[in-house]
């Protein structure tokens, strides 16, 4: 058999319609009415007209939850992942996948993250591509205010911290481009802080389940199954750095040969490619996606 990972991508990948294709499924139908009453808003009204919305953090992280678990959950009947992970918000799925905890637990973690992490306030984010990195080490450890935020291929990587600093280390490296990324913080740094902290007692009163599936963490990127494990990495994962490339190059060392990525767009597919050769890649974007005997 060829072993297959599962992987979900976060904030970013949104596109207006995305789906809508889902409410020709009764079971999907249900989740989105389920969805409704846990949000107090609908994904539906949302996903079908409203792109300002779509695009703000409150409103985003529930609904690519929502939208790539009931993709993930109609492609179970068809087959199981041997490993899974997922890319900053995508990583909620993958432990929902995984067993970890159940759908509407998932989806009560995603609506406080997003609601804290909207809150949030005064930091920036730039994505860098094709770069020095040895140069970009350098003056990311020579300006204080700024990490390396997600550190998604060897040529596209996202940086954050204050504006001043954030402007200061795109102005002086030497990249192809360098591109502000619209957030409303400066997410995985240390700008987060206050927000990890306040999440930190949510997640506190909620019980993480052994994993039936390994999951490899952004902030550590070594499978696991232990429940305890999985949670600690979950606490540091909003100040922390989205180890992409490293998730990445762990695939084949755990015997991996095949990717399949769940949910609108190809970002991660496209930085897999960009990163490690010879694995088989998928992408499961919408119902057309499926194999046929999935869809019912």
């Amino acid at each position: 058999m060829t072993k297959t990972a599962w992987v979900f991508p976060g904030q970013g990948s949104q596109t207006l319609g995305m789906g809508m294709d889902l409410l020709d499924i009764a079971f999907a139908k249900e989740k989105f009415v389920e969805a409704e009453a846990i949000l107090g808003w609908s994904i539906i009204d949302i996903c079908q007209s409203n792109e300002e919305k779509l695009s703000r953090t409150l409103y985003t992280q529930p609904i690519l939850y929502v939208i790539e678990s009931i993709l993930a959950d109609i492609l179970k009947e068809k087959e199981k992942p041997d490993l899974v992970a997922g890319h900053s918000l995508g990583e909620y799925i993958a432990l929902y996948v995984a067993g970890v905890f159940d759908w509407s637990t998932g989806l009560y973690l995603v609506k406080r993250r997003a609601e804290i992490m909207d809150e949030a306030a005064g930091g920036m984010m730039a994505a860098l591509m094709n770069f020095d990195r040895e140069e970009l080490e350098k003056l990311i450890a020579e300006t204080p205010d700024v990490v390396l935020a997600n550190d998604n291929s060897p040529a596209q990587v996202v940086i954050s911290g204050t504006p001043d600093g954030v402007r200061k280390v795109m102005s002086e490296v030497k990249a192809k481009r360098a591109i502000p990324l619209r957030t409303s913080g400066g997410f995985h740094s240390h700008l987060m802080t206050a927000a990890a902290t306040e999440f930190q007692e949510i997640l506190d009163s909620v019980i993480f389940e052994s994993a039936i599936i390994p999951v490899l963490s952004n902030v550590e990127p070594t499978p696991t199954i232990d429940a305890e494990i999985l949670k600690h990495r979950l606490t540091k994962q909003m100040t922390g750095s989205v180890r992409w490339r490293e998730i990445v190059l762990q695939l084949p060392e755990n015997g991996i040969e095949r990717v399949i990525e769940v949910g609108p767009g190809n970002v991660l597919t496209g930085l897999i490619k960009r990163t490690v050769s010879g694995l088989t890649l998928e992408n499961i974007r919408s119902t057309a996606d499926l194999p046929a005997e999935c869809v019912v």
